[in-house]
């Protein structure tokens, strides 16, 4: 019922639109406005929107409050008010909640001065301007004042456009859709979710100014592909601990780490001091808890998880900070809209790959902190499969491998889909060469080594063997072309498959890591790693099982690289003496553990 509030509140004459119009300009709507259109496009609470166009040819949108609105809102909130206080006395709250009325008429009546308005979409759009998936309006000051806002007209749809586009309905009722515009429909609904909780943690993590009223009627999907948005009445500042701690939370939930997430929403003021937090661990372990996990990730709606949260802060009184509270309506509302073009939607899954970039990327003591605890036990030790975890989803983020690809390369389009083992391996190796990889290598240089190491040569670790083997061969095949001299053709078409385990992949020498290991010169005369890997072989040299099991793995990947080494060679001498007709194209290799 309340969602029909967005856009469908009954409007006022247009006379009395006009009328205010030219009260706050100073001067008739004609020396202004070649054009204002007869209906409002839009209604709202605060005012309705006409579309117009200026003097010099602007498609704009002209925003008009609605008369007398300051007395309706003081009016309301005296009431509110009245009626907090009595149901204070009733509850027998020790908190003031007539303090909540008093907060949100403080917002309410903000939005009755559009000057302010103007400055908050000003301020958002230069904050979130190095986004370009994220779009705002221009807004036209010489044409706005307290009670009238003109901004730049944005075209696109609405979600629930894009709802009744996909599920077949059209708003007016006319003949359904055909299937092809339904599945169209439905994808830039996801594309638009996906962006939409992309927006809200870059509003969240990075600038730290959140659009307080994310709701559909304020958010449209652009025909270039990026998310609008509309109304910037309230912002809300976050500050930067309150930041990193939201950061850690979520990174908390996905390793089901409860006592730190109390820690965490104690950092955020959202858990009173005083309260019982071995209590409250406990009760979120019992609630959350029985969650189920797909590939490390929550596989849960957020709204559930949001309601178990919920549940648990009405009972030991938690806080909740504005912008907690608008954190956690914009997310649920997002997967709302998602589940309507997809039920199997989750927003843990969507939003994860961002932050895995942001603790990968930023490095400050903040966000190594929370690296830390991702990858080390309390004993300092290694933690591999939580690593191997958290870089395969990593692995997914496009931002991610842009950062780590040099613009000469040509990037991969890691999608979820095709998230693999040697994703993750890719990532490492790239990453650390880059000045984007401070933060890995610091992870590495505080790891203990012989935890390190032993997890290196265990079976889990088996696939990043498998890949730097494959860098190995690259290197020894590029050496073996230098030594031959410039008239052997580089091999980029075949395909060495590698047989064994139960999964046989095909290594290809045009793959993402190939632009790496081409320079692989400056990857071994790189002084930043000769530190790291000196550091973590001292504590193994002393330990004789530990470097004898490291020796034998090196030789084994030693091996298995001069083979597939050799065998591209074959290739290219077929090629350069044969033909490319009459050279093989593909050898198998058998790979056993390593």
């Amino acid at each position: 019922a309340l969602s029909e509030l967005h856009d469908q509140i009954p409007p006022f004459p247009r006379s009395i639109a006009m009328k205010i119009i030219e009260e706050e300009l100073g001067s008739p709507v004609e020396s202004f406005f070649s054009f204002i259109s007869e209906e409002p496009v839009a209604a709202a609470s605060f005012g309705q929107v006409y579309r117009g166009s200026t003097l010099d040819g602007s498609i704009v949108a002209v925003k008009v409050q609605r008369p007398n609105l300051r007395h309706v809102v003081v009016r309301d909130i005296y009431i509110l008010r009245i009626g907090l206080g009595l149901l204070q006395k009733i509850a027998k709250r020790k908190s003031d909640l007539r303090l909540y009325a008093d907060e949100l008429g403080k917002g309410l009546v903000g939005e009755l001065d559009y000057t302010l308005e103007a400055a908050n979409a000003s301020e958002f759009q230069e904050s979130h301007s190095p986004f370009p998936f994220i779009h705002v309006p221009k807004v036209f000051r010489y044409l706005s004042r307290k009670r009238v806002l003109t901004m730049e007209w944005m075209v696109g749809e609405s979600p629930t456009d894009l709802i009744s586009l996909s599920t077949g309905s059209s708003v007016d009722g006319s003949s359904t859709h055909l299937d092809r515009q339904k599945l169209d429909a439905k994808w830039r609904l996801l594309d638009l979710v996906n962006k939409g909780v992309e927006a809200t943690l870059v509003q969240l993590l990075e600038t730290g100014i959140l659009h307080a009223d994310p709701h559909p009627g304020n958010l449209r999907y652009t025909s270039s592909g990026q998310i609008g948005f509309l109304d910037f009445g309230l912002l809300c500042r976050m500050e930067r601990k309150h930041q990193f701690a939201m950061l850690a939370s979520i990174v908390h939930i996905v390793n089901g780490d409860w006592q730190s997430l109390v820690h965490s929403l104690t950092e955020m003021d959202v858990v009173r001091p005083g309260t019982n937090t071995l209590r409250v661990t406990m009760d979120l372990e019992d609630a959350l808890g029985e969650v189920e996990f797909k590939d490390g990730i929550p596989d849960v709606k957020f709204s559930r998880v949001l309601g178990k949260i919920w549940s648990i802060a009405l009972k030991y009184h938690f806080r909740m900070p504005p912008y907690y509270t608008l954190v956690l309506r914009s997310l649920a509302s997002l997967e709302g809209l998602a589940i309507a073009g997809d039920p199997h939607f989750k927003t843990f899954e969507a939003a994860y790959p961002f932050v895995i970039q942001k603790l990968l990327t930023e490095n400050s003591v903040a966000t190594r902190k929370i690296l830390h605890s991702v990858v080390f036990n309390k004993k300092k030790e290694f933690q591999w499969q939580r690593l191997s975890l958290f870089l395969r989803v990593g692995a997914t983020r496009k931002g991610l491998q842009q950062v780590i690809a040099p613009k000469t390369e040509t990037t991969l389009d890691y999608l979820p889909n095709r998230v693999g083992v040697f994703d993750a391996a890719n990532l490492v190796l790239r990453l650390l060469r880059t000045n984007n990889g401070v933060v890995l290598r610091r992870l590495l240089m505080t790891a203990d080594g012989a935890s390190l190491i032993r997890a290196f040569v265990s079976k889990e670790a088996s696939f990043f063997r498998h890949e730097l083997c494959r860098v190995i061969a690259d290197a020894l095949y590029q050496w073996m072309c230098e030594a031959l001299g410039r008239g052997i053709p580089v091999t980029r078409s075949s395909q060495l498959r590698v047989a064994g385990g139960s999964d046989n992949r095909e290594l290809e020498p045009s793959s993402g890591l190939s632009a790496t290991i081409y320079d692989y010169q400056s990857f071994l005369k790189d002084r930043r790693l000769k530190v790291i890997f000196s550091k973590i072989l001292d504590p193994v040299r002393r330990d004789p099982v530990l470097m004898l099991r490291l020796c034998w793995a090196a030789f084994v990947m030693l091996v298995k690289a001069s083979a597939l080494a050799c065998q591209r060679m074959l290739v290219s001498l077929s090629e350069a003496y044969l033909g490319p007709v009459l050279a093989p194209k593909r050898f198998a290799i058998s790979a056993s553990n390593s």
